[in-house]
This record gives structure tokens, C-alpha cells and sequence, in this order.
């Protein structure tokens, strides 16, 4: 807990500085595109057709401080490339992020031979990510989305957050909200959601998972784990891992 909090401390102190120069390079094209995965660790990095695409989507301004340690961690046995993409920061809403995300797994598919992705979402990512696969017919290109902390349902914590486009839209009952409950017969699209009891973002915890009659949906609590931490989590990564590995032997390939 002390770990967390003084994560949170630190975030909370830069999120408007980060936000803004997050929106300043998007704005002149520096940032918000999708950018080649880059070998951190030993070895060349995975060539482009080596394995399944996994599309990393991280929330404001969180790209830096998640993205490179997770793809880090995930990284082996056969799967990638990882394509980490941004959501603009001074975007409209979560449905324009969506259709940029749906562009990039579309090409990201082509460019590994029509093979199926794998999306990644933490906290507002995950949103961006359900959003595109449930009503924007993603579940054609992505058989699998995992969430890290998201919303899904909505958060306290967005009624006190600034009067920000994308932050309103996490108020529960909002209408992007009502939208994803609508029917969503028909999704192919398996998520598995990874929520904590002890996140201070996704208030109650409970908004964290998935619970849709429509949607399969696994949702997996993190115990004593806080929003900041959760996506670095060692069962977390060790699960994802699991997941992913899987995914690389058994999807097809998209249309």
C-alpha cells in the first residue's frame, strides 16, 4: 500500500503536465500514433509475421509509465510484434479513440499475413478497447481483449475529476455507458478483466469487470492491489502471459 500511494502521489502531481504534453504531441504528430515495438531486453526484436500482433492501449497520459515495462514483461515465446498505441488526450470522446484503434489493428493484421490481434487495455484503454470489439465490429480482427483495472462500469472518482471530455464519459451513466450495456449479440470477442479490491481509480471495485449477458467474459480480482500497480502485477503478467502464449496456438486468422 505504501509503494502504491506514493505512486499515486507522484501520478496525481504530473497528470496535468502529462495530459498536456501528451496533447502537444499528438497535436504536431509526435505522439498518438502507433509506433513500432523496439527490443528492450536482449536480442533483435520479433520480425513483423514472427507471431500474433498484441496492441498495447494505455489511458491518459499513462504511456510512459506502463506500456514499456509491460511490453518488457510479455515479451517471448513467439508472440508479437507489440504495437504500443496512444489515446489522444485532448480526443473527443472514447468512440473517435475506438475507430483510430480499429485502423491500427486492421493494419497491424495485414501486416502479419491476416493474422488475429490481441488487445491490451489499462484503465481508459480497456474502455477504448471494449468499445471498438462490441460495437464497432472489432471481434472480427481481435478474438481477445484483456483489461487492466478499466472501468467497465463506470467510476466515483470521475464525478470529482476535471471537466474533461474522456473523464465524463467514465461517470456512470453515462451515455457511452448505456451504450455498452445495450445487446451486443453476436460479439465473438472473449475479454478477461483484471480488477483489484483496492483500486483507487475504478470506484466501487466492483466496476472493474465485465458483466454483460451478451459478452464472454472472465473477471479476474487482484486482491490488495492498487490501480497503479495492478498492470505490473507478477500473477497479473504471469496470467497474461498464459494468455497470450495460448492465443498464439489457437486464433485464426482475420477476414
Amino acid at each position: 500500500m505504501g509503494v502504491e500511494a506514493s505512486r499515486a502521489v507522484v501520478r496525481l502531481a504530473r497528470l496535468p503536465l502529462d495530459m498536456a504534453a501528451e496533447g502537444v504531441g499528438q497535436l504536431t504528430g509526435l505522439l498518438g500514433r502507433v509506433m513500432p515495438g523496439r527490443a528492450t531486453g536482449p536480442g533483435d526484436p520479433l520480425s513483423a509475421d514472427s507471431g500474433i500482433p498484441v496492441l498495447l492501449v494505455h489511458g491518459l497520459a499513462d504511456g510512459a509509465s506502463v506500456v514499456p515495462p509491460l511490453q518488457r514483461e510479455l515479451r517471448g515465446d513467439g508472440v508479437g510484434p507489440f504495437i504500443p498505441v496512444g489515446c489522444n488526450a485532448f480526443g473527443p470522446d472514447i468512440r473517435r479513440a475506438a475507430r483510430a484503434l480499429g485502423d491500427q489493428v486492421e493494419l497491424a493484421c495485414a501486416d502479419v499475413a491476416g493474422r488475429a490481434a490481441v488487445v491490451i487495455g489499462y484503465s481508459l484503454g480497456g474502455l477504448i478497447a471494449r468499445y471498438y470489439v462490441q460495437r464497432l465490429g472489432g471481434d472480427a480482427y481481435v478474438p481477445l481483449v484483456i483489461t487492466l483495472a478499466t472501468p467497465h462500469g463506470g467510476t466515483a472518482t470521475a464525478l470529482l475529476a476535471p471537466a474533461h471530455p474522456l473523464l465524463r464519459q467514465l461517470r456512470p451513466g453515462s451515455e457511452l455507458l448505456v451504450e455498452l450495456a445495450e445487446p451486443a449479440a453476436g460479439c465473438r470477442t472473449r475479454f478477461v478483466a483484471f480488477y483489484s479490491d483496492l483500486d483507487e481509480a475504478v470506484i466501487p471495485a466492483g466496476r472493474g469487470r465485465v458483466d454483460h449477458p451478451d459478452l464472454t467474459a472472465r473477471n479476474v480480482l487482484v486482491p490488495g492491489v492498487g490501480h497503479l500497480t495492478l498492470p505490473l502485477h507478477r500473477p497479473v503478467i504471469d496470467e497474461m502471459r498464459t494468455l497470450l502464449a495460448a492465443a498464439q496456438v489457437a486464433f485464426d486468422v482475420c477476414p
